[in-house]
């Protein structure tokens, strides 16, 4: 147990080069806190004490601002970097040496049963923001740019971004796409188009509303 406290703390170091003092990540840093308070919860977890599993785990997430489920399977040398706003979910896996910045989800896409969240090989970095939603894997060595939300698998050694999520580097190299700055995918845009044409069918419908009630008036 106290191997895995001195690696937990021995990332910290390598990860971060803020930290000044092992007192200091000790008593101040919420990620590596909320690792150590996952591992209990777990543990209970695992013995099928689930209330209390959960008690930990929101009782981390009041002082962390890091949300794991307990029944979460994480690998070891896990750096979370500010913590605030991390979410992992309940059938989620993560594999060693992986870093989860600010504000990333690891999420379900519904209420599905079984596996439904995502699982992230070794040495995966996830920027700030990013959502990596379902049950989809991200192979070893890949990093997901900040603010993506990735939906599909990610190969290893790759380097997905955007949204939807598109692998633009693979084992070292750019991924040719046939794909001008025009034809990137706008899901904004494309809400706010349904959004227009919706509009101008409910305009056409209360207009024939009030053309037949005008009717209705004159006869």
């Amino acid at each position: 147990m106290f191997e895995r406290l001195k690696e937990d703390i021995a990332v910290v170091f390598e990860q971060d080069p803020a930290a000044t003092s092992t007192l200091e990540v000790v008593l101040t840093y919420s990620g590596l806190h909320a690792i150590w308070n996952h591992r209990i919860a777990h543990a209970l977890y695992k013995k099928n004490r689930f209330f209390l599993a959960r008690v930990v785990s929101q009782i981390s997430r009041f002082f962390t601002g890091v949300e794991i489920h307990p029944g979460a399977v994480i690998g070891r040398r896990l750096f979370i970097d500010h913590g605030m706003g991390i979410v992992i979910g309940q059938t989620c896996e993560i594999g060693d040496d992986c870093t989860l910045y600010q504000g990333v989800t690891l999420g379900g896409t519904g209420k599905e049963k079984g596996k439904r969240h995502p699982t992230l090989g070794n040495n995966v970095l996830v920027a700030t923001g990013a959502k990596i939603i379902g049950s989809i894997t991200v192979g070893d060595n890949s990093k997901i740019g900040a603010g993506s939300v990735v939906l599909k698998d990610v190969p290893m050694n790759s380097t997905a971004v955007g949204i939807p999520g598109i692998v633009v580097i693979q084992d070292g190299k750019k991924v040719k796409r046939n794909l001008d700055h025009q034809d990137l995918p706008n899901p904004v845009g494309d809400r706010c188009k349904k959004m227009e044409l919706r509009i101008e069918e409910l305009n056409e419908d209360i207009q024939k509303l009030s053309r037949d009630l005008k009717k209705e008036r004159n006869l």
